[in-house]
């Protein structure tokens, strides 16, 4: 058995280094052992094998290795060993790399479609609260990803938030921005993030003035803002008051009379 160690579970790098020697040694996905660390071997696995670096036999079109790239960052654990088997395939029958029907790539593509989903719901839900340090004001914030997206996504809030100092906490990973690089440690636990800050209360006001009850669908708030993001947003603590009085804010505002509005007078 060859066992391949990555440097932690978002480590694409380390895979693309690894299968492109693997394709060139001619081993089989039967015969590979993915490790990550703090793992613990497998009853056949041996020590970590360090593969000569090699160029890969098989061409991979440049959409596939996006997909790959955004499918190896999902929770799945058999995601490296599926992403490798695709490439085993593709490497005896090309075409495979462009079915749709062939159910490695079915599977990947549907791992990539979840992260990027994750991905959004990060971009969108991520709110930053203000803390003093030692060093300065710092902008905290915490977030709950379902995938490995830390490492992939901070160059988002680097171009976004550039002029803050800044950390995002996850219990996966955690990214911290000093306004010249980002740097990464591990996962933190809720109670390292700061509580309410004073910002947030505008926040609330502001959410709630700009709240139209007539487009109400609950529904597909929910879809777009899933309940289990309720809690870290300060703006989620005046929805379900928000979401009471929408019908008799609706009928109020229906009640109304209808005002033409008035004509301008022609100055002579």
């Amino acid at each position: 058995m060859t066992t391949v160690a990555l440097d932690g579970p978002a480590d694409v790098a380390g895979w693309r280094r690894a299968a492109r020697g693997l394709l060139a040694a001619g081993i089989p996905p039967e015969a590979v052992s993915w490790r990550l660390p703090g793992e613990v071997p497998g009853l056949f696995d041996g020590e970590p094998t360090v593969l000569p670096a090699a160029a890969s036999p098989l061409v991979v079109p440049r959409v596939v290795l996006e997909l790959l790239e955004r499918a190896l960052l999902h929770a799945a654990p058999e995601r490296f060993a599926l992403g490798y088997a695709l490439l085993w395939a593709g490497r005896e029958r090309p075409a495979v790399l462009r079915d749709p029907t062939d159910a490695r790539l079915a599977r990947l593509s549907a791992m990539a479609r979840a992260v990027r989903r994750d991905a959004h719901k990060m971009h969108a839900f991520l709110r930053f609260r203000e803390v003093e340090t030692e060093a300065g004001l710092r902008s905290v914030a915490w977030f709950e990803p379902e995938h490995h997206i830390v490492e992939a996504e901070a160059g988002f809030f680097q171009r976004r938030f550039a002029a803050l100092r800044w950390s995002i906490l996850t219990p996966l990973r955690c990214a911290h921005w000093d306004g010249a690089a980002v740097a990464f440690t591990p996962g933190a636990r809720r109670e390292d993030a700061p509580a309410q800050d004073a910002a947030e209360e505008l926040w609330k006001v502001y959410f709630a003035s700009t709240f139209n009850p007539a487009r109400l669908k609950p529904a597909a708030m929910k879809a777009e803002m899933p309940k289990k993001y309720w809690k870290n947003l300060p703006e989620a603590a005046v929805i379900p008051q928000l979401m009471r009085g929408a019908e008799g804010r609706v009928q109020a505002m229906l009640g109304q009379d209808f005002q033409a509005p008035r004509r301008r007078q022609k100055a002579h």
